[in-house]
């Protein structure tokens, strides 16, 4: 018996509208599979193209982060969330992208104890403080972050991926998306 992905139907890609399927086959061509946050959230068309523009606006643009650094904040926030899709599935392209099998498992577990330089640590620190506790966020916060060399729009791009990220955990929760079983394995060797 195959585990549903989602407590939504999942529409079959032959339903889906013209650019989303072929975002979904891009995406396997790629990665080998389709990942099953893109078909649970194909389900609705119009907040499919809204998260998935918002989340490369975010997550695939060039700046100050690296892409392993952005990933970083996804595992830690999604781990203080128990969002597993995304502990799970960002944690695999982590693995990839800081070419370390180790350090996903790490953040996932307790970032405050992982192998990060004080750098990344500060990071994740202030995205925390913005998945859990955004009320209590002051003017230090953001200079600490600069006095570990991060600019401003850094600063905003960790808390805006933090953000996002929240969103995100609490839709894969209270919708059951379960993670590809091909991610558990992904940069482990």
């Amino acid at each position: 018996m195959t585990a549903a992905i989602s407590r939504f139907p999942v529409p079959s890609l032959s339903d889906l509208p013209e650019d989303i399927r072929a975002r979904i086959e891009a995406t396997a061509a790629k990665s080998g599979f389709v990942p099953n946050v893109m078909l649970a959230l194909a389900h609705r068309p119009d907040e499919f193209r809204a998260f998935f523009a918002y989340h490369d606006a975010l997550m695939a643009k060039e700046g100050g982060l690296s892409k392993a650094e952005r990933e970083m904040i996804v595992v830690a926030t999604s781990a203080a969330n128990q969002c597993q899709y995304c502990v799970i599935a960002h944690g695999a392209v982590l693995r990839i992208r800081a070419k370390n099998p180790l350090i996903a498992d790490q953040i996932a577990t307790n970032y405050r104890k992982a192998d990060l330089t004080p750098r990344e640590r500060a990071m994740l620190d202030f995205a925390m403080k913005v998945a859990l506790s955004s009320h209590q966020i002051e003017d230090e916060d953001y200079i600490l972050l600069l006095d570990h060399g991060f600019s401003r729009e850094d600063c905003w791009d960790i808390a805006a991926i933090a953000a996002f990220f929240g969103m995100s955990n609490r839709l894969a929760n209270s919708l059951a998306f379960r993670p590809n079983d091909e991610f558990y394995r992904m940069g482990r060797e």
